[in-house]
């Protein structure tokens, strides 16, 4: 198997990144949010970068402040209005952009975009019983799609996902990533004690392809934009959108289908089948 040029700078930055992400999660509280909201507001900066937005630092305030007041509200209000707040803010961010038609679209859609990660996951590890176990699945869904789809991608080759995209990644490498994605899922709510596991296992395969997915789609968002990667924030390897692509759309999925089975709990919703 042939490891790629970009295998070790994918290595360095997860070792440095996981386990101040893993800490965070388990600390949880205060240094949990702020960690959150630091990631929102560069995930919000790259995409007004790549987009071209104008002006950009009038929307990153305006984005800025709208993402700091959901998670805020958080704390004393239920997740419709931190969900509003986002919505309202990705409005205020469409009145106020410049340029041409595709800029002034393409701009107030990054709010929506942090706020896809900000949100989720603010909301699920809030749930005191079951909120930490259900941010390690998710991150064991999400980095065990980003590894089995490497691997298996390298070692067994085959035809492409979608060349015009993202022309290293093929089928062998989507279907792997998700069969050991559902595998790391069920894996982590077994050993949590959760009795649903296995019947929680479709839901690991969804956030699984919702994981790849959202790959996908910033891949195509950089080709469309001309781009090479979201930002040089982490050195030799890209932004932070290169790295949190796939749990942006996962987390996003993963709280909806909490939402739909019970708006109340929404972590029992994901979680127990």
């Amino acid at each position: 198997m042939r490891i790629g040029a970009d295998f070790l700078p994918r290595l360095c930055s997860a070792l440095v990144m996981a386990p101040i992400a893993l800490l965070a999660v388990i600390w949880g509280g205060w240094p949990f949010t702020l960690l959150v909201a630091a990631a929102a507001l560069i995930l919000l900066w790259e995409w007004l970068r790549m987009v071209a937005a104008k002006p950009n630092a009038l929307l990153l305030a305006v984005g800025g402040a709208s993402l700091l007041f959901a998670l805020a509200m958080l704390a004393v209000r239920p997740a419709p209005v931190a969900i509003a707040i986002v919505v309202l803010g990705a409005i205020a961010s469409a009145l106020i952009a410049r340029g041409g038609r595709e800029r002034r679209l393409w701009s107030p859609l990054g709010v929506l975009y942090a706020g896809a990660l900000a949100l989720p996951v603010a909301i699920l590890r809030d749930e005191a019983e079951l909120g930490l176990v259900a941010l390690i699945w998710l991150f064991a869904v999400v980095w065990a799609t980003d590894i089995a789809a490497y691997f298996c991608g390298r070692l067994i080759g085959g035809p492409k996902l979608w060349p015009r995209v993202s022309p290293n990644k093929t089928w062998s490498g989507a279907v792997g990533g998700t069969f050991c994605a559902t595998l790391a899922g069920m894996a982590t709510l077994h050993v949590a004690g959760v009795d649903t596991a296995l019947l929680a296992a479709p839901v690991a395969l969804l956030a699984s392809v919702a994981s790849q997915g959202g790959d996908l789609f910033e891949s195509s968002m950089k080709r469309h934009f001309g781009v090479k990667d979201s930002s040089a924030l982490i050195p030799g390897h890209g932004g932070f959108m290169d790295r949190l692509d796939g749990l942006v759309a996962a987390a996003a999925l993963a709280l909806l289908i909490g939402l739909v089975r019970d708006p109340e709990a929404p972590v029992r919703g994901l979680l127990l089948w």
